[in-house]
């Protein structure tokens, strides 16, 4: 556990289990600034910060004021010969939609607009609704969905696009920036603010509706209590309750069929990942000549040019990620299969690793709508999207749903079985 900034206590002590390797354990009663990690994985348990629920409100209103600023202004112009073209936030999904590729520009349009809408929406509406006596009970369905929204929302991933693109652009037309792009920043910088400076546990603890009720002592609970996968609650199984007591989601001593689900997305992204790279994800029609581009083509194409910092960082976001995701949750379902005992931490940060790095793979989708919404200058030059986007991004979204479907708890529980199987006992039954 690390301290930061001394005061007193602004969280009561709790059982808590760890969603990283599934320990049971006491977090002591935290100060502002503190932070409790698990005592056997690199896992963080409960994180406070020094910002009160007023600035999370203020940082948040912030935030959706540049949202509209960007979502209503233009973000970028391009000029070559004679001809002038602007592109603001929908102006990418619109040239997808005019490409035939509806289901690529409606993915586009939700993590770039409605899931921030809605994540900064919603939280405002549950820290506003936070200041009466006694919360309603709907406001535990909202943060869900907001929590739930929270990996969607990828303004930090559109602003790398937006980098990218302007600077292929750069030797193509004549590229000017406009207020969206400086709102659009703004906007990333709040976003990011925001997140940091809100304490979730915090948020629970108030929308607890049962925070009169009298409970056994914490310690007493002992093996059967089982932690909530939404807000962290841990408590007893009873045979009446249908979920979680606190935010009603159903509870799960593990995730269900994690293994099976897990290895159907991972398979699946694996397919769609040979028409990835195979196809191109745009082509540049130059003078009435075609140029198609794959994923490494573009790489190759930025190294030729001498930009190595722009090609190292489409590289990472575009081959390097999805293959880390696809062969790192791989490993992690061989594992569990196995009941390997060895680098069970190493393992438990590879899965931190992989559901954090899965939203960067956009990158290249979202350089890609924004220049075929710009460059489109009949026979002197035009950048086409291609069918190879398409498949890329089926294969970012299904390795982030794989993240979230598979359950890191199980390598540890099939490490528990092998070590027991070799002591001679009988081993615990988890369903995979």
């Amino acid at each position: 556990m690390r301290r930061l900034v001394a005061g007193p206590p602004v969280s009561p002590p709790q059982l808590r289990e760890c969603p990283g390797c599934g320990l049971l354990q006491l977090v002591p009663a935290l100060h502002r600034g503190m932070t409790a990690q698990c005592i056997r994985c690199p896992t963080t348990l409960h994180r406070t910060t020094t910002h009160s629920l007023s600035d999370s409100i203020a940082l948040t209103v912030a935030a959706l004021a540049m949202l509209l600023v960007m979502s209503t202004t233009t973000l970028m112009g391009v000029e070559t010969a004679g001809i002038a073209h602007t592109a603001n936030l929908l102006s990418g999904p619109a040239e997808l939609v005019r490409r035939n590729m509806t289901g690529l520009a409606a993915v586009v349009v939700f993590v770039t607009l409605v899931a921030p809408l809605g994540k900064l929406g919603g939280t405002l509406y549950v820290l506003i609704r936070l200041h009466e006596n006694r919360p309603a009970d709907h406001l535990r369905r909202v943060f869900i969905l907001v929590e739930r929204l929270r990996p969607w929302s990828m303004i930090e991933v559109f602003v790398f696009g937006v980098f990218v693109a302007y600077v292929k652009l750069g030797d193509l037309v004549h590229i000017t920036l406009d207020v969206g792009v400086y709102a659009l920043i703004a906007l990333m910088f709040l976003i990011i603010w925001a997140d940091t400076s809100l304490d979730r546990q915090a948020v629970w603890q108030r929308l607890d509706r049962s925070r009169g009720e009298r409970r056994p002592p914490a310690l007493g609970y002992g093996p059967a209590a089982i932690g909530c996968e939404v807000c962290g609650l841990v408590a007893p199984p009873r045979p009446n309750d249908r979920g979680c007591r606190r935010c009603d989601a159903p509870l799960h001593r593990r995730k269900p069929d994690s293994v099976t689900r897990t290895w159907a997305l991972v398979l699946a992204a694996a397919v769609l990942y040979v028409p990835a790279n195979y196809y191109p994800v745009l082509t540049v029609m130059q003078l009435g000549a075609g140029q198609p581009s794959t994923i490494v083509g573009g790489v190759r194409e930025l190294v030729a040019s001498g930009m190595y910092p722009l090609a190292a960082l489409v590289f990472f976001a575009s081959i390097a990620v999805p293959m880390l995701k696809l062969v790192g949750l791989s490993v992690m379902l061989a594992t569990v299969q196995f009941g390997r005992m060895a680098w069970l931490r190493d393992r438990t940060r590879l899965y931190h690793a992989v559901r954090f790095v899965g939203r960067w793979s956009m990158i290249d989708i979202f350089m890609e709508a924004l220049l075929g919404a710009l460059v489109r200058f009949g026979s002197v030059i035009t950048i086409e999207p291609g069918m190879g986007a398409v498949a890329f991004c089926g294969v970012v979204i299904l390795t982030m749903f794989a993240a979230e479907t598979f359950d890191p708890r199980l390598m540890w529980d099939a490490a528990e079985r092998a070590e027991a199987t070799r002591a001679g006992v009988a081993p615990a039954t988890v369903r995979l």
